[in-house]
């Protein structure tokens, strides 16, 4: 095992030996805050503070009572449901809008500031009026997650048609191209890696919108069964929905990653 190796173990391990010590102190100054054994015992089961049997929330994540009560597999197989769904959405419409804004200057400028204005606006703000239109819970996840997913992969596909050489361009146009031929042979495998950071971008901010969608809005996912938790007092659940809030981004972002790395013609010939 090599040094670095030995690193990637050793350094998050020095940061986990700080991070616990310092979670048990903020929960023995802050009221009915969480402490880490309090956490372990909401998520895997056993015995509370209170001397109660608990069974925890990750050790029967199958579980189905009823259509509203569900295990966190289930939980999160929705969220992921809705994610995907805007996410697709943010593909098909935002890949060929970023084509056309790095293709053509008339409407970059046409289409940039309105990008630029709605760019920044909160998940929460699109919330009521897309639950105004939709009238659907799932529906309106679905819309809020490709209104505020969908910039980055326009952004950065017309940032990667923008670094196009120009040289390669009057190749195409000697050779007569027609734009299909131009965008399929010289375009895309200039642009496919900057596409890819988008769509890594937006994905997750697809993830982090879902959870505040479904706070406000109900139904099955991981937000909502968070902000029950809430509801019932049941803090340790909280800082477990946390945890799996952020393992599942994490794999999401991994898996993203090596997509990128797999469609980057540079690195798969060792450019």
């Amino acid at each position: 095992m090599n040094f670095e190796k030995i690193r990637k173990i050793v350094l998050p391990f020095l940061v986990l030996i700080v991070f616990i010590p310092a979670w048990t102190w903020l929960s023995s100054s802050v009221e009915d805050f969480p402490s880490p054994n309090d956490t372990y015992v909401a998520a895997f089961g056993g015995i509370n503070v209170d001397g109660d049997e608990v069974v925890g929330s990750l050790s029967d994540p199958f579980y189905i009572e009823n259509e509203d009560d569900k295990g966190v597999f289930w939980q999160v197989l929705n969220s992921l449901e809705r994610v995907f769904g805007g996410f697709a959405l943010a593909i098909a419409f935002g890949i060929p809008i970023g084509l056309i804004i790095g293709m053509s200057k008339s409407f970059s400028l046409a289409l940039n500031p309105y990008i630029q204005i709605l760019k920044p606006v909160s998940p929460l703000a699109w919330l009521p009026l897309l639950l105004l239109v939709f009238q659907d819970i799932n529906a309106t996840a679905i819309a809020t997650i490709f209104v505020t997913s969908i910039w980055p992969i326009i952004i950065n596909t017309a940032l990667g048609v923008k670094s196009v050489n120009e040289d390669y361009l009057n190749v195409a146009k000697v050779l007569r191209f027609t734009p299909l031929e131009k965008v399929m042979q010289i375009i895309l495998p200039v642009a496919v890696p900057y596409i890819f950071t988008g769509m890594r971008l937006s994905l997750g901010i697809a993830w982090l919108v879902i959870v505040a969608a479904e706070m406000l809005t109900g139904g099955i996912g991981i937000g909502f069964w968070i902000w029950d938790e809430y509801n019932n007092l049941n803090y340790p659940n909280i800082v477990v929905g946390i945890f799996i809030v952020g393992i599942v981004g994490y794999i999401l972002d991994l898996i993203m990653s090596y997509a990128a790395d797999y469609f980057d013609y540079t690195k798969r010939r060792g450019v």
